[in-house]
């Protein structure tokens, strides 16, 4: 089909190239020749009348066209894709498609675990498929590269539809042989104690500071890492403390040397959303996994928000 003397099928082979940035590459994502994708890359050359892709020593960056055309492009695709994919039903024991999830290393060991048993006693035939959460995870929503963000509200686009589905409470954690671990925490342990922290990807605040700002408190942070699993057994065998979720914090605690503590001071819950692309609104595979990631955390949290349905997936602000 063509439109404007456009090949509409060279849309996919560009939006691969720019996405992956190399003929061969591009060539097996889409299952052809590197000679096929070359002619596709020159059609295309010849009808923008521009390089498109540029060598650069031994890789190829996008000319200043080409990055221009990179995010329409991909939403138009992504368009295509919502359209084709989703069908007017979805059969669980019947369905083999696979879903994509970003999650952090906090949900994959404490949500995700019954999500699977879940998901694999009533569709035994989908896969499933985990991303780790980075920089800007709506990205990956917004071209095609993942089907669901698992994230704190505060981490959600509002760009996109999105609904709270579990509320976490805040706990520390503290060497189960220190002294901190001996009789309830203070104000003063608190804000005196060493803090360990998990920073995430984009280098902003993280969760504790956040919690903290909120009540006008700030901690001492000595220690960071890049995985909230790694909490628990960064304070072993030191004088610090590490605020963590609860739900985590318990699943940790039969490996042993550690004792979750209250807080000496009502620290805000922690609310977990979920998030996708608005074209998958309607989407019945979509909606379906949603709602055993509801079910899931209806196991591991007992303060598990149920979402506005009328709010939350029908209207996106921005």
């Amino acid at each position: 089909m063509r439109f404007k003397n456009l090949d509409l099928n060279l849309l996919v082979a560009l939006d691969t190239l720019i996405r992956v940035r190399n003929v061969s590459r591009a060539a097996d994502e889409m299952f052809i020749t590197q000679s096929a994708m070359s002619n596709a890359l020159g059609r295309l050359r010849d009808y923008f009348d521009d390089p498109l892709l540029i060598q650069v020593g031994r890789s190829m960056e996008l000319s200043p066209l080409a990055a221009s055309l990179e995010l329409p492009l991909r939403d138009i695709i992504v368009r295509i894709e919502a359209a084709v994919v989703s069908t007017p039903s979805f059969i669980p024991q019947e369905s083999t498609r696979s879903i994509n999830l970003i999650v952090s290393d906090y949900t994959l060991n404490t949500i995700i675990p019954p999500f699977l048993r879940q998901v694999s006693a009533l569709a035994p035939g989908v896969q499933i498929h985990f991303q780790p959460q980075q920089n800007h995870p709506h990205l990956l929503l917004e071209r095609g590269e993942a089907d669901l963000l698992v994230a704190p509200s505060d981490f959600c686009s509002t760009n996109h539809p999105s609904e709270p589905f579990l509320e976490d409470q805040i706990c520390c954690v503290v060497d189960a042989d220190g002294p901190l671990a001996e009789g309830p925490m203070t104000e003063k342990d608190f804000l005196e104690a060493g803090h360990v922290v998990m920073q995430p990807p984009n280098g902003g605040e993280t969760f504790a500071q956040r919690a903290c700002d909120k009540l006008g408190l700030k901690i001492k942070v000595e220690v960071s890492t890049f995985s909230f699993a790694s909490l628990p057994f960064l304070i072993r065998g030191s004088k610090r403390i590490a605020m963590v979720q609860r739900s985590l914090a318990e699943c940790m605690l039969n490996l042993g040397g550690i004792r979750i503590m209250d807080p000496p001071f009502p620290l805000p819950p922690l609310q977990q959303c979920l998030q996708w692309h608005s074209y998958r609104t309607r989407d019945p595979a979509l909606v379906w996994f949603r709602s055993q990631m509801h079910d899931a955390a209806a196991r591991v949290c007992p303060e598990k928000v149920e979402p506005d349905r009328h709010e939350r997936h029908e209207t996106v602000s921005g």
